[in-house]
């Protein structure tokens, strides 16, 4: 089943492949990349802007871990830069000590004395020219292992000094990205700011439409209260007059009168 499956995987893909060629011809590769680059395109412009920043601020969240680390490798190799300091003033020390050591060897075998006495110890010549030659050939290689250190100490001294100003460079540059992201963030802001107001001229715009109505309504009762009043003018109201009780009795016997005939 996998196998057939494969099979018709692979003459479909040849099937649009001919059909490509026959359609687009050469011009196929550079369809199908546009095609793809087109997709990205669209799939990146669709990716909320939030979403990026909060993309943006992860990345350099990433950084703090390593700036940690080289803060720490930074301590490190001030302790040993400060060590190698101390090695190295007691080594000066050591070979100084050593070079006034030989001089007096030395001078003692410029004289023409067969023996001499240091620390109320006697020594030959043979034996001074030996402990001469001895601490001759130990001071220079001293001396080496001192320039060898000093060296050393130059080289840790460049490095710490190229380490810290990548450092601060790093760190400048983080905190110009956060500059960066906390702009954008605001504009973004702005921008659904706007947004919004836009979305609020459609409902005033609803409310002005539902104010016009209410216009219209309100001339259409005051154009109907006129109409009632003038229509009230050609109604006839009836006459009202006063009568008084002797016109009453009068037309009463005028009408008591004529019924009896």
């Amino acid at each position: 089943m996998l196998i057939k499956a494969v099979k018709l995987s692979v003459i479909s893909m040849g099937t649009l492949g001919l059909a490509g060629g026959l359609i687009f011809g050469r011009d196929l590769a550079s369809y199908v990349s546009a095609s793809a680059h087109s997709i990205r395109t669209s799939v990146k412009d669709n990716v909320p802007v939030e979403f990026e920043l909060g993309r943006a601020r992860d990345l350099l969240d990433d950084i703090i871990p390593e700036m940690h680390a080289n803060v720490r490798l930074i301590a490190q190799q001030e302790v040993e830069i400060d060590n190698l300091r101390r090695d190295i003033d007691s080594s000066t020390k050591a070979v100084h000590e050593q070079t006034t050591q030989v001089q007096k060897l030395r001078d003692a075998l410029a004289t023409k004395n067969d023996s001499f006495s240091f620390q109320q110890i006697t020594y030959t010549r043979d034996q001074v020219r030996d402990d001469l030659a001895n601490r001759l050939e130990n001071v220079k290689e001293a001396k080496l292992v001192l320039a060898t250190k000093q060296r050393l100490l130059d080289n840790r001294g460049k490095g710490l000094a190229a380490a810290m100003q990548a450092l601060e460079r790093t760190r400048a540059q983080k905190s110009l990205l956060e500059s960066q992201i906390a702009a954008l963030d605001g504009q973004n802001r702005l921008l659904q700011a706007t947004s919004i107001g836009t979305l609020s001229q459609i409902d005033n715009s609803k409310l002005a439409q539902t104010e016009k109505l209410i216009s219209q309504i309100k001339k259409q009762l005051d154009v109907a209260e006129r109409v009632l009043a003038h229509e009230s003018k050609f109604t006839q109201a009836i006459p009202v007059e006063t009568v008084t009780e002797k016109e009453v009795v009068s037309q009463a016997d005028e009408y008591l009168a004529s019924a009896k005939k």
